[in-house]
C-alpha cells in the first residue's frame, strides 16, 4: 500500500472555531472535526494513486488534470471547481494565471495547484491565527474572495496604466510608449482567463446543492459581480489600447502622407529645373551662351523665375 502523500496544507475545523493540523492524509476529518481540508501540489507523490483510491472519478479527472479552464459541476453529494488565480511566483507573468482544483463535499474538501498561489497562502495563514471557517461553503468563498481581490488588483492597475498611455499621447501629444505591445498582450492573455472564471463563479452561485445553503448564495452572487465586473474592465482596457493603437497609426500614416506630398510638390517644382540644368550642362558645342560672361547669371534667373511660376500654379490649382 504506497503512503499518503503529503499535503502543503492540512486542517481539521472543529465546532468550537479552532483548527488543528491533523496526523494523516486520510479523507476524512478527525473525530468531532466538522470538515477537513487537504492542499496538495500536482506535483505531490502518490498524489494521484491516493485520489484514485479515495475519491470519485469526476473528482480524480479534475484534481489531476494537467490543463484546465474554469468550470464547476455537481457529483452526487459532491462539488468539483477549478478556478484560477493571479501568478505571484518569481519570474513570471502576472497574467499567466494559476489554476486552482476543488473538490467539495459537506465534510471534506481538497485542492490542488500546479504552482504556488498566494491567495491561499494567505488563507492558510487566517487560519492559523484562530480564524477558520466553519463550512466548506464559507472556505470555497473565502478561496474565490481572495482570488478576486488580486484580480481586481491587476485589473484596476492595467486600467491606470491605459489611463496613462491616453493622456501622454493624446494630451501631450508625446511619442508612442514602447510598452504599449507588451500592455496589449497582457490584457489579451488575462481576458482569455477570468473570462471563463466569472462564468464559473456565476454558475456557483446559482448551483442547487446542499453544500451552498440558499441564504449563502448572496455572498457567492456578490464575488460573481466582482468577477464580472473586472472582465467589464479589463475588456474596457483592451478596447482603448486598441482605439489608442488605431489612433498612433492613422497619426503616422497621416504623417507619412504629408510628407510624400511636400516631397511631391518639391519634385513638380525641380523636375523642369534640373532637366534645364541638366541640359545647359551638355557638353557639346552649339549650347547658348557659352561664350557669354552674363549667361550663367540670366540662366540662374531664369531657372529662379521658372521655379516661381511652377509654385503660382501649384497653388493655383490647389495642389497644397
Amino acid at each position: 500500500m504506497s503512503p499518503d502523500p503529503r499535503p502543503v496544507a492540512a486542517f481539521d475545523v472543529y465546532p468550537d472555531g479552532t483548527a488543528l493540523v491533523p496526523e494523516d492524509a486520510a479523507p476524512h476529518p478527525a473525530q468531532g472535526a466538522i470538515f477537513r481540508w487537504l492542499h496538495f501540489d500536482l506535483g505531490t507523490e502518490a498524489l494521484a494513486d491516493w485520489t484514485r483510491a479515495n475519491l470519485p472519478p469526476l473528482a480524480c479527472r479534475t484534481l489531476l488534470a494537467e490543463r484546465t479552464r474554469p468550470r464547476v459541476d455537481v457529483h452526487d453529494e459532491g462539488l468539483v471547481l477549478t478556478l484560477r488565480g493571479i501568478n505571484l511566483n518569481d519570474g513570471e507573468e502576472l497574467e499567466d494565471m494559476v489554476s486552482i482544483r476543488i473538490w467539495a463535499t459537506e465534510n471534506l474538501i481538497i485542492t490542488v495547484r500546479r504552482k504556488r498561489i498566494f491567495a491561499l497562502d494567505e488563507l492558510k495563514m487566517q487560519i492559523l491565527a484562530g480564524d477558520p471557517p466553519d463550512t466548506t461553503a464559507r472556505l470555497i468563498a473565502r478561496m474565490t474572495e481572495r482570488l478576486l481581490d488580486r484580480v481586481e488588483t491587476l485589473s484596476l492597475d492595467l486600467e491606470h496604466r491605459a489611463e496613462g498611455i491616453e493622456h501622454a499621447v493624446y494630451d501631450e501629444h508625446a511619442a508612442p510608449p514602447e510598452d504599449l505591445a507588451p500592455l496589449r498582450r497582457q490584457v489579451i492573455t488575462l481576458r482569455r482567463h477570468i473570462g471563463p472564471m466569472a462564468d464559473a463563479l456565476t454558475d456557483l452561485a446559482q448551483l442547487e446543492t446542499p453544500l451552498i445553503p440558499e441564504n449563502f448564495r448572496n455572498r457567492l452572487r456578490h464575488t460573481a459581480s466582482r468577477a464580472k465586473r473586472s472582465v467589464d474592465e479589463v475588456y474596457e482596457v483592451v478596447d482603448r489600447l486598441t482605439a489608442l493603437s488605431d489612433h498612433i497609426e492613422l497619426q503616422q500614416d497621416a504623417r507619412l502622407a504629408r510628407n510624400s506630398y511636400v516631397l511631391s510638390v518639391i519634385a513638380a517644382i525641380f523636375l523642369p529645373l534640373g532637366f534645364l540644368t541638366g541640359l545647359f550642362g551638355v557638353n557639346v558645342a552649339g549650347m547658348p551662351g557659352t561664350s557669354h560672361p552674363a549667361a550663367f547669371a540670366v540662366l540662374c534667373g531664369s531657372m529662379v523665375l521658372i521655379g516661381m511660376v511652377l509654385y503660382a500654379f501649384l497653388r493655383w490649382i490647389k495642389w497644397f
